[in-house]
C-alpha cells in the first residue's frame, strides 16, 4: 500500500512525460498522496484531467500506473494495442457519464480467471437488463449526469457577520466565512446600517443594537451554515438539476433513494423566498384610487353656509373628515392585502400627499422581517441537506456505476455477445468478426486451435478472410480475459500471458530484418503463455530464407504453451522443414456481382490455394474499357498455364 510521500511521487515521473514538477503539482491539487490514491481508486478520473498539462489518455496511464494495471505485459504488439483500444472504443460509446467512459478504459486484461467470469456474468446480467428497461429514456437521463461540484464561491456585500472579538474574527477567517461575506469587528457609527442583514456571531452578547434593523444573532460556537447557510445550500443550487435526473432515474430503477428529500428541500426553499412586494407600487396605486374616490364624494357634498365658514377658517368640514375617514380607512385595508404590511402612508390633503419617511421606513422594517424570516429557512434548509449530502454523492456514484454496466449491457445486447467457456484451447463456433456486425449477411466463422495442434498454418484465397479470423481470435481472446462476453454463439478460450499480433508490413531491409530477428526471438524461446498471431511474414527476406525461419520459430512454438496462428503462402515449402497443421479458406468462384465466394470458416488439415486469378477477374468485371484491356492480357496468360497443367 502506497501511503508515504516519496512512494507516488516516483510512479508518477515513470508514466511518460510527467516529471517531478507536475507529479508535485498533482498531489498538490488532491491534497496530498492519500487523497490522490482514493480519488482513483474511485475512479474519479476527470479530476486529473481537470489539472492543467494533463489529457485523458495521459490520466487513464497515471490511474493505470497506481492501480498496478499490467496492460503493457499483456499487449506486446502495437496491432494487438490497436484491437484493444478498438474494443474500448466499442464500448464506450454506450457510456454516458465520464465516469463510465473512464471505468471502460481502465479494463484490461488479466489472467484471473475467478475475476474474469465474475466480471463476465455481471456484463450478462447488465445484458439481460437492457431488456427490460425504457433504454431511451434512460439514456437520455443518464447524458445528463456528473459529479457532483462545488461551485465558486460568491462574495455578496449586502450582508455583514459582527463579531465582539478578536478570537471570534480570526475564527471565522480560518473558517472562509470572510470569502462569503465581510467580517466586521468594531465597526464605526453608522456603518451597520449599509447591510441589508447583520449577522451577529456573539460570545457573551456585549454589543447594543437596537436600532439596527436587521440583525440575525448567533452563537460563536455554531456550525458554518448557521452562520453562512450558503455555504451549504450553494451546492445543491448549482447540482439540483442533476439531482432532478437522478431522482428521475432511481425511481425508473425502483431504487430506494434520499433525492426526493433534496428536491423537496429545495423546492420548499424556493416557495419560500415568494416574491418581494413592491411597496411603492402598492402605495402609489392605492393613492390613484383613493384621489379618484375623493374626488368623486367631494363634488356630490351640499355645504351649508355654516360649513363653508368652518372649510374657510379650519380647511375641514365634519362632512369632509369623514369622507377622508372613510377613504383613508379603505385605503390602509387594501394596503394591507397587496403588501401584507398594515401602515398609513397617506396624509389627509387632496390629492393625497405620500408620507416617504413612513414608507421608507416601513420599506426597512419589511426588508429586515424578510430577511430574518429567509435566514431562518435558509439555515434549517442547510442543516437539512448537509446532513445528505454523503448519501446524495453515494447516489450519485451509484447512478454512474449503473452507466458503465448498462454501456456493457448495451454492448454485449447490440452485438449479441455470450459467456465464454475457459480451457486448454481456444474453440470458436459462430464467431464473427466485431466489425462485421450489424453487416449485410455476415458469415460467422467455426475455428479451433490446441492441444496437440498449438501451432497452425493458414492458408487460402486472397480476400478470403484470413486476416479477418486472425483479428477475431484476438478480440476474443482480449475480450474474454478483460472479462467481457465475446462475439461467437459458442466460445472456449485458453489463457495466456501475452497477445502477440504481426502484421504483414512492406519488405523490410537488412536493418529492420536484424531487429524483427532480434525481437522475436524471445518471443519464441521465453515460458510465459502466449497467443501469437502472424499475419504474412514472408515479406521479411527472401522466400528460401524465410521458409527456414518461420519454421524454426514453429518448431520453438510447438514446444511451449503458446499458440500460434500464422497466414502464409508458403505452407507446402514450410511444411517440408516441420510438421505443423495447416487449414485453408479457399474460393469456390465469382458470384453473379463478381464478388467472391468464399467459405470463411477454414478447412482443418487442407492446403487452400491463392486465387489470384479470381482477384483479376473480379477487377476485370469492374473496370472502365481502358483497364480492361490489361486485365484481360492478364487473364489470358493465367488461362495459357491452365491450359499447359492440363495437358
Amino acid at each position: 500500500m502506497m501511503n508515504s510521500r516519496d512512494s507516488v511521487g516516483p510512479i508518477l515521473t515513470e508514466v511518460g512525460g510527467i516529471g517531478e514538477r507536475l507529479a508535485r503539482k498533482i498531489i498538490d491539487e488532491f491534497g496530498g498522496e492519500d487523497e490522490l490514491l482514493r480519488a482513483v481508486k474511485n475512479l474519479e478520473i476527470d479530476r486529473l484531467v481537470a489539472i492543467e498539462g494533463i489529457s485523458q489518455r495521459r490520466a487513464i496511464e497515471i490511474a493505470n500506473k497506481l492501480l498496478g494495471n499490467p496492460l503493457p505485459s499483456f499487449l506486446k504488439t502495437e496491432k494487438a494495442f490497436q484491437i484493444y483500444r478498438d474494443i474500448l472504443e466499442l464500448m464506450m460509446s454506450y457510456a454516458h457519464t465520464d465516469y463510465a467512459r473512464n471505468r471502460i478504459m481502465l479494463l484490461h486484461p488479466t489472467t484471473d480467471t475467478a475475476s474474469m467470469r465474475e466480471h463476465i456474468r455481471m456484463v450478462m446480467e447488465a445484458k439481460k437488463m437492457v431488456e427490460e428497461l425504457p433504454v431511451e429514456k434512460l439514456r437520455g437521463l443518464l447524458s445528463n449526469i456528473d459529479r457532483p461540484r462545488d461551485p465558486p464561491i460568491n462574495f455578496n456585500p449586502s450582508k455583514a457577520i459582527l463579531v465582539e472579538t478578536r478570537e471570534d474574527y480570526d475564527l471565522l477567517i480560518d473558517m472562509g466565512l470572510n470569502r462569503y461575506h465581510p467580517v466586521i469587528l468594531n465597526p464605526d457609527p453608522g456603518e451597520l446600517d449599509e447591510y441589508e442583514l447583520i449577522i451577529y456571531v456573539y460570545s457573551e452578547g456585549m454589543l447594543e443594537l437596537e436600532d439596527t434593523f436587521s440583525t440575525i444573532m448567533v452563537t460563536a460556537d455554531s456550525d458554518k451554515h448557521e452562520i453562512v447557510p450558503e455555504c451549504v445550500l450553494n451546492y445543491f443550487r448549482k447540482n439540483l438539476e442533476l439531482f432532478r435526473n437522478a431522482l428521475e432515474i432511481k425511481r425508473i430503477l425502483g431504487m430506494e433513494t434520499c433525492l426526493h428529500e433534496v428536491v423537496e428541500i429545495m423546492d420548499e426553499l424556493q416557495a419560500a423566498g415568494g416574491e418581494e412586494v413592491d411597496i411603492d407600487e402598492v402605495v402609489n396605486s392605492v393613492k390613484a384610487w383613493a384621489d379618484m374616490k375623493l374626488r368623486d364624494l367631494i363634488k356630490d357634498i351640499d355645504l351649508s353656509g355654516d360649513e363653508v365658514l368652518t372649510l374657510l377658517n379650519q380647511g375641514m368640514t365634519a362632512k369632509l373628515e369623514r369622507i377622508f375617514d372613510d377613504v383613508l380607512s379603505e385605503a390602509r385595508s387594501m394596503i394591507k392585502k397587496r403588501s401584507g404590511v398594515e401602515f398609513d402612508p397617506f396624509i389627509k390633503s387632496y390629492p393625497l400627499k405620500i408620507d416617504q419617511r413612513e414608507v421608507e421606513r416601513v420599506k426597512r422594517l419589511e426588508a429586515a422581517s424578510r430577511n430574518l424570516r429567509e435566514f431562518e429557512v435558509k439555515v434549517d434548509a442547510a442543516t437539512r441537506l448537509g446532513e445528505l449530502r454523503g448519501a446524495v454523492e453515494g447516489e450519485i456514484r451509484d447512478i454512474m456505476e449503473f452507466d458503465y454496466r448498462l454501456a456493457l449491457g448495451l454492448f454485449a445486447h447490440e452485438y449479441e455477445l455470450t459467456e465464454p467457456e475457459f480451457g486448454d484451447e481456444i474453440s470458436l463456433r459462430g464467431a464473427l468478426h466485431l466489425n462485421l456486425v450489424g453487416s449485410r449477411k455476415p458469415q460467422r466463422v467455426d475455428y479451433r486451435i490446441g492441444d496437440p495442434d498449438n501451432v497452425v498454418l493458414l492458408t487460402g484465397a486472397n480476400s478470403g478472410g484470413k486476416t479477418t479470423l486472425l483479428e477475431t481470435l484476438a478480440q476474443v481472446t482480449i475480450m474474454a480475459q478483460m472479462g467481457l462476453p465475446v462475439c461467437a454463439l459458442e466460445a472456449c478460450v485458453r489463457v495466456v500471458d501475452e497477445v502477440y499480433f504481426i502484421s504483414k508490413k512492406r519488405s523490410l531491409d537488412a536493418g529492420a530484418f536484424e531487429s524483427f530477428i532480434r525481437t522475436f526471438t524471445p518471443v519464441t524461446t521465453s515460458e510465459n503463455s502466449k497467443l501469437i498471431l502472424l499475419d504474412e511474414l514472408e515479406a521479411i527476406t527472401e522466400l528460401e530464407a524465410a521458409v527456414k525461419i518461420i519454421a524454426t520459430f514453429i518448431e520453438f512454438i510447438g514446444e511451449s504453451s503458446s499458440l500460434a496462428v500464422i497466414v502464409t503462402h508458403m505452407a507446402r515449402e514450410i511444411m517440408k522443414y516441420v510438421d505443423v497443421r495447416v487449414d485453408g479458406i479457399e474460393a469456390r468462384g465469382l458470384d453473379d456481382d463478381y464478388n467472391l465466394i468464399v467459405d470463411r470458416t477454414p478447412r482443418i488439415n487442407y492446403l487452400a490455394r491463392s486465387t489470384p486469378e479470381l482477384i483479376i477477374r473480379m477487377i476485370y468485371e469492374k473496370s472502365s474499357d481502358d483497364e480492361r484491356i490489361v486485365y484481360g492480357r492478364i487473364l489470358e496468360k493465367f488461362q495459357k498455364t491452365d491450359k499447359a497443367e492440363e495437358q
